[in-house]
């Protein structure tokens, strides 16, 4: 399977969660949720049989879920999620994303090679 295209979309979620964030961490979060979103959409994990690249898996799904979250003020779940997160939690989800970007990053380019 190619991961060319989750590779760029976890790509830009990786350079969104770097400093500076010049429209605040929480609006960067955001923006990684959404790049994280639209590269696992359509993903067949099954295709996935490297141990970190899996728990990377996990624990983006962990961090992300909005599942009893309210909107209230009409933000967006995605931002009421990252505003709630803990600092543990974005050094994890962070983390994952690297992780998850570099996995990506390797099978693309062993890809190629074939």
């Amino acid at each position: 399977m190619s991961f060319r295209y989750q590779y760029e979309k976890m790509s830009i979620a990786r350079r969104a969660l770097m400093l500076p964030h010049p429209n605040g961490e929480v609006e960067s979060i955001v923006v990684a949720f959404g790049e994280c979103g639209h590269a696992l959409h359509h993903l067949d994990r099954s295709d996935i049989d490297d141990e970190v690249a899996n728990q990377a898996l996990e624990v983006i799904d962990r961090v992300m879920n909005v599942d009893g979250l309210e909107d209230t003020d009409h933000l967006g779940l995605n931002y009421v999620k990252a505003e709630s997160l803990s600092d543990a939690e974005k050094s994890a989800f962070s983390d994952a994303v690297d992780n998850l970007t570099s996995y990506f990053d390797r099978e693309s380019q062993r890809e190629v090679r074939r």
